[in-house]
């Protein structure tokens, strides 16, 4: 069947902007047409790439607490391998690789952050039990429920809310795709700018010819000003983020700065004033060191950082509240189509999604599942603990999915450490008070921890498979059904490659740092035996979350800005003021819009070739093969050059924007 090459390839104009009244937006492929999606090439590849991907982003994971996002380069490779073997229509089977390989980035995401915290900690309570099925499954399920909570709100994200969402990941996958069915105009830009970040990204973390941060210590009065008045300036300068930032667009690249802002500037400042002279350790019993005497970067991980996932957690209670209208009719569809009253014979191949049964059977059924698991497996057949542990994560995982959603659709990264350092904290509080508490009530926590992390990252992350399908025009059933598949072998194989490190490695041995996990043990420690959590600075950043709300500035992305670190913020806002500059030039609307495409074409090259040299660098990593001086890092004139080399990115990125014919 040809019909897909009578339609030529490129998105449409109102792509990427709100719909007019009466508006219609016509994907690539036709919703009236069928293309080849679902078949052994489409299936295979999918599978081939989770395996791969996942055992790729849980290793550099662990290494450095940074998992890159799969979905660019598994589209990058669907469309080289599809091009390489002159395979005719194959843009629906490229999505389809796309969607089922980047589960391997969501689970692991998922998986790494609380997992390896059992193994942390069992070298400090032997009598912990760790074994690869609690892994596995844990893993898996909370897979499966971030799919099947996820799905009643895609119409929501994807197609009601067309235009007012940026979705960086999901426009950089998307370029790429179309790129590789278009070929010609849209396919040379993009492969520059992937050429131009890929190489750039590539000099950086492979040989570190200059430094990958930009900081205010680069002399000798901004380190004064950093130990003495806890002041420092950090941006990263290279290309993916500085792409990201491009797409995010100025406006909420701009409200997440100055989250950044307020916590790094003022509030880490602030602690430092006020407390200077005390050791802050009533939650962490290991500080012993008074505040002035600690980094800017000590205070705001210690104590800052806690304001910012007070924040989010508010914001989405916010955003729970506010989407309330929204949940309840995705609850009310699914008890009409129960009931026989929905039918899907008059619904566009574009808008079919799994039946509202299917969903609601599916999730009820995973929950049991999960409940087993929790009563044989963790609980250890306590009859109290079990109900209340999958009330615990049913409930966070069901409420706290539309919050995942929401914050890749604006900003690309899905706050999912933060929430799920929240639910840890609130399960071992709730745990401790119904009589669970020591090394069993840690494994219970971390594994429910484990569930609800890969619920909200898998949720997160299939809403950007999701948009790049509408975009696109492949049937979301297809990549709602074939979604289960690449979860399950990707929870396999995360599973087993957090095993075999381990083994290897070791997570406290310095070689695989595991951040995240190590900073999921280090709260849940003193929480099970007795010592209280932060929840000063969590009321402080709730607070917060309420009075932005009513002033009416978004509160996610503002708390996003205070939890995630300042040198990962502020090139958001240099992408964001490109944008601006480019797309204001001109008098003339049509340029402005020919030249906003083109930049757009260009920031998803530069994340396209800064997620795939990620992955290299990795291989090359896990390799040990390391070119990296670090005596010239530690240089302050590698910072320099750095500050060069980024002027000159920013140089290039802007003339070939303005640069249309």
């Amino acid at each position: 069947m040809k019909e897909e090459n009578e339609k030529p390839a490129g998105l449409p104009d109102n792509a990427f902007r709100p719909l007019k009244p009466g508006e219609k937006y016509e994907p690539l492929m036709s919703p009236g047409k069928t293309y080849p999606e679902v078949n052994l090439w489409s299936v295979s590849w999918g599978i081939v790439m989770a395996v791969i991907f996942s055992a790729a982003a849980a290793y550099l994971g662990l290494k450095v607490g940074q998992v890159f996002e799969a979905a660019i380069p598994i589209a990058i490779i669907a469309v080289g391998i599809s091009s390489a073997t002159k395979r005719k229509g194959a843009l629906g089977e490229n999505v389809m690789i796309q969607s089922i390989g980047a589960c391997s980035g969501v689970i692991v995401a998922g998986a790494i952050f609380t997992l390896p915290a059992l193994y942390i900690l069992q070298e400090k309570y032997p009598e912990m039990t760790v074994n690869f099925m609690q892994m596995f499954i844990s893993s898996l399920l909370g897979g499966v429920l971030g799919i099947l909570f996820l799905i009643p709100f895609r119409k929501y994200f994807v197609k009601e809310k067309h235009g007012e969402y940026p979705f960086p990941e999901a426009t950089a996958s998307t370029q790429v795709l179309v790129s590789g069915a278009k070929g010609g105009d849209q396919a040379k830009p993009l492969l520059m700018a992937g050429l131009v970040g890929g190489l750039y990204d590539f000099i950086v973390g492979t040989f570190g010819w200059w430094n990958e941060n930009f900081t205010s210590r680069i002399c000798g009065w901004g380190e004064t000003i950093a130990d003495k008045f806890k002041l420092v300036f950090k941006i990263n300068t290279g290309a993916a983020v500085l792409g990201l930032g491009y797409i995010v667009g100025l406006k909420y690249a701009a409200i997440i700065c100055a989250g950044s802002v307020a916590v790094w500037w003022i509030i880490v400042p602030g602690i430092s004033l006020l407390w200077g002279d005390q050791v802050l350790n009533a939650w962490n019993p290991e500080i012993t060191t008074v505040v002035r005497d600690m980094s800017p970067e000590a205070i705001f991980s210690e104590y800052a950082k806690s304001i910012g996932i007070g924040g989010i957690a508010m914001a989405g209670i916010i955003g729970i509240v506010r989407s309330w209208g929204i949940i309840k009719s995705a609850v009310g569809l699914a008890a009409s189509e129960m009931k026989g009253k929905k039918s899907e014979e008059n619904v566009e191949r574009t808008q079919k999604d799994l039946s509202m049964k299917i969903i609601a059977f599916g999730s009820i059924f995973t929950l049991l599942l999960t409940l087993l698991f929790f009563y044989f497996d963790v609980m250890q057949g306590n009859v109290l603990h079990t109900v209340v542990a999958i009330l615990l994560v049913a409930g966070i995982s069901f409420l706290f999915t539309t919050v995942a959603a929401n914050a890749i659709a604006i900003v690309g990264t899905n706050p999912v450490s933060g929430m799920t350092l929240m639910t840890l904290i609130l399960a071992s509080v709730i745990m401790v008070a119904v009589g669970l508490k020591g090394a069993a009530g840690m494994v219970a926590a971390l594994v429910m921890g484990g569930v609800v992390c890969t619920a909200l990252s898998m949720a997160g992350g299939f809403i950007t498979d999701l948009k790049i399908g509408y975009w696109l025009g492949s049937t979301p059933k297809k990549q709602e059904t074939w979604k289960f598949l690449g979860t399950l072998v990707s929870a396999a194989t995360v599973g087993g490659v957090i095993m075999v490190l381990n083994d290897s490695y070791g997570f406290t041995s310095g070689q695989l740092a595991a951040p995240q996990a190590n900073a999921m043990a280090a709260v849940i420690d003193p929480l099970m035996n007795g010592v209280g959590a932060p929840w000063l600075l969590y009321g402080i950043g709730a607070l917060l979350a309420l009075v932005l709300t009513f002033c009416k500035v978004p509160a996610l992305a503002f708390a996003l800005g205070m939890f995630i670190p300042l040198e990962l913020n502020l090139p958001l806002l240099v992408g964001g003021a490109i944008n601006w500059y480019v797309t204001s030039r001109s008098k003339d609307a049509p340029t402005n819009n020919a030249r906003q495409e083109k930049g757009t074409l260009l920031a998803s090259g530069f994340i396209a070739g800064g997620a795939l040299m990620g992955v290299v660098s990795a291989i090359m990593r896990y390799c040990d093969i390391n070119f990296i001086h670090e005596g010239w890092l530690a240089n302050p004139m590698s910072q320099a050059v750095s500050l060069i080399a980024y002027i000159l990115l920013i140089t290039y990125m802007v003339k070939a924007s303005m640069k249309i014919k």
